[in-house]
């Protein structure tokens, strides 16, 4: 349909060193991090940690919560027990090496063995067993490869009970969907923490673990759903109405939230990047960007609003609630876009089935940006988002350095 463009080689991240200005202090107490989904997406949000990792090598994040991809970024920070500059740079080395084998298996016979299974559930009507028709690809490599970056011991991520003990944390969490109920389930591991209930969300208290994990990655129908303690659960994207509300619930009065959603203008809203009858593709990409990115515009519109309507109240008419601070990074491109120019390193038998979907057939294919687990392509969304954060590095730091709100 178009030109690809020229391919782009993306060299090697170079090692994080902080800033030579860098602050020494740990941070505010108050300070929370949300890592939203949008699956190889997540690798922007490690380009915004390696600007803020230069900027304060020691930086402390006692509220640290995440959904979908961003869990497992979550898990990694709130369970290492080096510096923030340390943390990063490790889980800079996650993202840079993670190929799609490592998530899924893409062999031509377990691809085969998948489909055939869905395709025996639908032309038997169900009269045949189908078990095993749980998901188009086996996610088995990506639980080998946390319980080794995590460093779980039986599965429990035990680095977060260790910075729990030490005070360096305050509280993790990580969303999942429980698929029986349709409800959005945060499970909690802090001190102190107050359990809370809204409609279709609730928090759980538990023992963060690689399963946890796993279950918030689960995307619906791609990746098979996780058995935790309550049922079967999936991505924690698809239910959870108020991404930020987690860590406001954990006691963070100042958020800073990575978005992977690319904000358009309205003339560029407004142009197709299909022609003709949508494709599988555009369709599912459109679906995903609803389920993963939407939510947060919404919510953070919600907290400004309360924060404008506090700020015209005297302090005895704000019935306990307490302004918000807020910062959302977001990236500068469409990653959509970006992921086009890097579809044809998937592996074959992946790659013939995205392809059959009409990968090729759009301008921009935000379905393959969130399956695209390629070095090159994750790469090139680190790289993105620390040249964004460090275009807005005197916003982030004067954000982190001023003083809490009363």
């Amino acid at each position: 349909m178009t030109d690809r463009g020229p391919f782009i080689q993306m060299p090697e991240l170079p090692p994080l060193e902080q800033h030579p200005g860098a602050s020494q202090d740990p941070g505010p107490g108050d300070l929370g991090l949300v890592m939203g989904g949008g699956g190889a997406r997540a690798a922007y949000q490690i380009g915004f940690l390696r600007c803020a990792a230069r900027l304060f090598p020691n930086l402390r994040i006692p509220y640290v919560t995440g959904v979908s991809a961003g869990a497992i970024n979550t898990a990694l920070l709130a369970s290492h027990h080096g510096t923030f500059i340390q943390a990063v740079e490790e889980l800079t080395q996650l993202w840079a090496n993670l190929r799609v084998d490592d998530v899924f298996r893409t062999d031509t016979l377990s691809l085969i063995m998948n489909l055939w299974r869905w395709g025996i559930a639908l032309i038997s009507g169900g009269n045949v067993d189908s078990k095993h028709a749980r998901s188009l690809v086996d996610t088995q490599p990506l639980r080998a490869y946390l319980e080794d970056v995590l460093h779980s011991v039986n599965g429990e991520i035990t680095g977060i009970s260790y910075n729990l003990e030490t005070g360096r944390l305050k509280a993790a969490a990580i969303s999942t969907s429980r698929y029986s109920t349709g409800r959005s389930i945060t499970w909690v591991q802090g001190n102190d923490v107050d359990p809370w209930e809204r409609p279709h969300r609730r928090s759980r208290a538990a023992v963060l673990t690689v399963d946890h994990v796993m279950a918030s990655t689960a995307l619906p129908l791609f990746f098979p759903a996780v058995e935790l303690e309550d049922g079967w659960h999936g991505d924690g994207s698809v239910r959870l109405t108020a991404p930020l509300s987690p860590a406001l619930h954990l006691g963070a009065r100042r958020i800073i939230a990575v978005s992977t959603r690319y904000q358009r203008s309205n003339t560029k809203a407004d142009a197709p990047v299909v022609r003709g009858y949508p494709p599988p593709a555009q369709v599912g990409g459109a679906l995903m960007n609803a389920v993963f990115l939407d939510l947060l515009d919404q919510d953070a519109m919600e907290i400004e609003r309360v924060n404008a309507l506090l700020a015209s109240l005297p302090e005895e008419k704000r019935i306990g609630l307490r302004p918000v601070k807020l910062l959302i990074l977001r990236p500068s491109v469409d990653l959509g876009k970006l992921a086009y120019r890097y579809e044809a390193q998937l592996p074959r038998a992946f790659r013939f089935l995205t392809r059959g979907l009409g990968t090729r057939d759009t301008q921009s294919s935000d379905l393959l940006s969130f399956i695209l687990f390629q070095p090159n392509f994750l790469r090139a969304l680190m790289e993105l988002g620390d040249r964004d954060a460090t275009a807005r590095a005197d916003e982030i730091e004067a954000f982190i350095e001023a003083d809490a709100l009363e």
